[in-house]
């Protein structure tokens, strides 16, 4: 029992002294060929190397996916790898010596990851083409790039001369389809087939092609030859392929392009010959030959040295066809146009293209070439003639220097000095739309077009002999398109009672024209008018100016003009007006705020006052352009309301359903900051009038300058100009300056006050008879010009005792205002002073002694001012001043 201790003990310690002096063994995995990329479907083969332990027996152990596994071997293999084998890998050493039982641990992990697809081969070559003598070199690689690879060569997919190179580079001296395959590994793993590439070997043979005929140009249809010819050269044995524009390539059996030779279209025609038994054998391309070939068939042209022919003589038919070549001509011949045609007998076929003819007719010709023939289309007919002394001339009736579309002309053909039963005519022209000539002498053209523009000439032929007239000199006829008036209107604004003139502009007035003269009648809704023609010119009139006379209120006018028969009209001018500004009884246009200028923040309202129902609000835009209350301002059926920050520079008027014009207005309206306010309507000699100017934005400052016509005529730090009496003088333009702001200009306008001798007689009578009481009991008073204050007036110092009555005047404005006039008549005062006129204080200022009454007026004024006269018509004062006329 002691020795069997002893004997233990000793191994365990020479087994502790073992393991106390030598290094522990450890275990490496790692793969059999170590290339960087594994690929789907290789075999992949690992390797457990043990480092340490001597030369101890060993089995492995093998850790994959989870599994753990035993072999004798220190390699694992996986065939045909996949995705589903990536992960880690670990081995370790089992030691099967008897008495030491020491393991290794797990290596560390090796990590396998699977590329999902197989690699590809890629094949090219520094030339596609080999060279007489020469070699092409191809080249493989593999795609993705990886190691070990070797590299299988295949020609027409048989292997070439050499299969197998570890050179990616393989030179080659033949022509064919070659490819590469890549392959590595134990057993071979081989990458996907590379693309084919096609190499070409050059014969030394020289294709050239060759055309038949060799005409410049070909025309869709002809039958021409190509022809490949190969010369020199190797080889014997052929194949064609051919190359046109466009790299349309097609082979054949024969050397022609085309089997039919029928070419149908132009381009670039090479080819070259391939070597029957090799196919990737061939010649170098020829130089191309290029067709011309024309879509259309040709036109033959047959033109004559004259067109008459001479008396003995003849004339010379010359036929082409150009630009192209290789041509033969066939004439032909009809007596006129309606016989029946015939080859000539004596022409036959020529190739000079020319014949000498003498005889009257219509000849035409055709080209042809080629076998089979190809023929030209036939030329244009021309007619030759036998030539006749008398000459053609052709006149237009009517001779008017210019024709409009829509109007009716006659062309004349004239021969002098002869016979007209003696004569046919024929005519010619180049108009594109005139209907075929007649053989009338008269050739007539109704409600002509544009389209008969051109030129129309005629000749004479002789019934007796055919002999016909050289053509007359053409005459061109230009038509032009209906023509439209343009009415102008003067004056453009009236004054009551005013002549107006109105004139007619249109192309060559004196050409035949009459005038006609419409008035315009509105018809609503809508802003068309209806035209009703002037009783003076039911007829039209000669000459291209209407004077009407007396004209008092607004009015339209158009015109057009006539002439022919049947009458041709122009179109219609444009709508011109003649306005008034005077307001009317049965029609006025009223405008709110009651001044010409506005700021374009406020808002303007224009209404229609009169007899009618319904009214339209009309304008002249800038430009000339007439049109109705806009459609984005405020409209109803008798106003228009210009909203703010809406701009108008127009004149404006009331238009109504039965005809009636109102009195018309100027509204300006712009984005200023000053503005001058002054009247709408006329103002009546002798009133007074006030004008003032308005900042937009703040208070006046002065001073303030006041402008008429341009002229200064106040500056001072009144916002207001008053004119106490205006008279004619003060009409004009007017606007104002301050704070560095100018207002635009309105034009006022004074109505001068008319004199009548048949309105209210009784009126007359009873003045004059007051005039009469007044000189008894007191001198006439005489006043200062500005008459407005009693206080100017003064008697006559010089009062002749031998005194006429002067022939009062009322001067009627409106029947409205009659009966305040009437109640002067019947007033308390005892004592009336003359109301007196301008020219009635100028005589009393010249001291005469033989003065009689002044004429007495009574001045109607405007509706702003009844009141005023209401006042005087029945005040109690003693002495009435003295209001003077419109001379003022």
């Amino acid at each position: 029992m002691g020795q069997s201790f002893l004997r233990v003990l000793g191994f365990f310690l020479l087994n502790s002294l073992l393991h106390g002096f030598a290094q522990d063994p450890t275990a490496h995995i790692t793969l059999k060929y170590n290339w960087s990329q594994i690929f789907w479907g290789e075999t992949v083969t690992f390797r457990c190397e043990i480092k340490g332990g001597g030369d101890t027996d060993w089995t492995y152990g093998w850790r994959t996916l989870g599994s753990d596994r035993r072999t004798e071997n220190n390699e694992y293999s996986i065939s045909d790898v996949t995705e589903s084998h990536n992960g880690e890998y670990k081995c370790l050493g089992i030691n099967n010596h008897p008495q030491i039982y020491t393991d290794t641990q797990w290596s560390d992990p090796y990590r396998l990851t699977v590329t999902p697809y197989r690699p590809r081969a890629e094949l090219n070559a520094d030339s596609r083409i080999i060279q007489p003598g020469g070699v092409v070199t191809l080249n493989c690689n593999v795609n993705p790039p990886s190691p070990g690879w070797e590299f299988f060569w295949y020609r027409e997919g048989r292997p070439a001369e050499f299969k197998i190179t570890q050179d990616t580079r393989f030179p080659v001296s033949q022509g064919g389809l070659y490819s590469c395959i890549g392959g590595r590994g134990d057993p071979v793993y081989y990458t996907e087939s590379s693309n084919q590439f096609t190499i070409n070997r050059i014969l030394t043979n020289r294709a050239v092609v060759t055309q038949q005929p060799h005409w410049s140009e070909i025309y869709s249809g002809e039958r021409i030859a190509l022809r490949c010819e190969i010369h020199d050269g190797e080889v014997t044995e052929w194949m064609y392929e051919w190359e046109t524009t466009g790299s349309n390539t097609f082979t054949r059996h024969s050397e022609d392009a085309a089997d039919s030779g029928v070419v149908s279209r132009g381009g670039g025609y090479k080819c070259k010959g391939r070597h029957k038994t090799g196919s990737y054998s061939s010649t170098e391309w020829s130089s191309p030959i290029t067709l011309t070939v024309s879509a259309h068939k040709p036109k033959a042209e047959l033109r004559a040295d004259n067109r008459d022919i001479p008396v003995g003589g003849s004339v010379t038919l010359t036929c082409s066809v150009n630009p192209s070549s290789g041509w033969k001509y066939h004439f032909w011949y009809k007596e006129d146009i309606f016989a029946q045609s015939k080859a000539l007998e004596d022409s036959g076929v020529t190739s000079a293209g020319q014949i000498h003819v003498s005889e009257e007719g219509v000849y035409w010709c055709r080209g042809e070439r080629g076998d089979p023939a190809y023929y030209t289309e036939d030329s244009e007919m021309i007619s030759i003639n036998k030539k006749n002394g008398n000459k053609a001339l052709v006149t237009l009736h009517p001779s008017w220097s210019e024709i409009y579309s829509g109007e009716t002309i006659t062309f004349r053909c004239e021969i002098e000095g002869v016979d007209d039963n003696e004569w046919g005519y024929e005519w010619e022209t180049t108009s594109s739309s005139a209907t075929k000539p007649t053989k009338q002498m008269d050739y007539s053209i109704r409600f002509d077009n544009t389209s008969h523009n051109g030129d129309y000439k005629c000749r004479g032929r002789k019934q007796s002999d055919k002999s016909s007239t050289l053509w007359s000199t053409p005459i061109t006829l230009t038509v032009l398109f209906k023509p439209k008036p343009v009415l102008t209107v003067s004056p453009s604004w009236l004054s009551p009672g005013d002549s107006v003139t109105l004139n007619c502009e249109v192309k060559h007035p004196s050409a035949g024209w009459r005038f006609f003269w419409y008035k315009v009648v509105p018809k609503l809704p809508g802003k068309l008018y209806s035209y009703v023609l002037l009783s003076e010119s039911s007829n039209g009139t000669e000459h291209y100016s209407l004077i009407v006379e007396g004209q008092t209120h607004t009015a339209g006018y158009v015109c057009r003009a006539g002439r022919g028969d049947p009458v041709f009209y122009t179109d219609y001018s444009e709508p011109k007006f003649a306005w008034s500004a005077d307001l009317q009884s049965s029609a006025s246009l009223r405008v709110s705020p009651n001044r010409v200028q506005h700021f374009t923040s406020d808002s303007v309202s224009l209404n229609c006052e009169g007899n009618s129902t319904q009214w339209r609000v009309m304008r002249i835009q800038k430009g000339g352009t007439l049109a109705e209350c806009s459609a984005w301002w405020i409209k109803t059926e008798s106003s228009c309301t210009i909203p703010t920050y809406s701009s108008s520079n127009d004149p404006f008027w009331c238009e109504s359903e039965s005809g009636e014009f109102s009195n018309a207005v100027n509204v300006t309206k712009q984005n200023l900051y000053i503005i001058l306010e002054s009247p709408v309507h006329p103002v009546t000699a002798g009133s007074s009038v006030s004008l003032s100017c308005k900042l937009k934005y703040r208070a006046m400052v002065s001073p303030v300058f006041f402008y008429h016509n341009d002229k200064l005529i106040q500056n001072d730090i009144k916002t207001e100009l008053i004119i106490s009496a205006v008279s004619k003088s003060d009409e004009g333009f007017y606007r104002c300056r301050c704070s560095g702001e100018e207002s635009e200009q309105s034009w006022m306008s004074v109505r001068a006050v008319s004199r009548s001798w048949s309105s209210f007689p009784i009126i007359l009578v009873i003045i004059g008879l007051i005039c009469r009481v007044i000189i008894m009991i007191n001198p006439p008073l005489y006043c200062n010009k500005q008459f407005k204050d009693s206080r100017f007036c003064r008697k006559d110092q010089s009062v002749s005792t031998n005194q006429d009555f002067s022939t009062s005047h009322v001067v009627d404005q409106s029947d409205a205002q009659h009966e305040q006039y009437s109640t002067l008549l019947h007033g308390d005062a005892s004592v009336y002073h003359s109301i007196k006129g301008p020219a009635d204080y100028e005589n009393d200022q010249s001291g005469s002694t033989n003065q009689g009454c002044s004429t007495s007026r009574v001045v109607v004024h405007s509706d702003a001012q009844n009141d005023q006269y209401s006042t005087l018509l029945h005040g109690d004062a003693s002495v009435y001043e003295t209001i003077k006329g419109s001379a003022d």
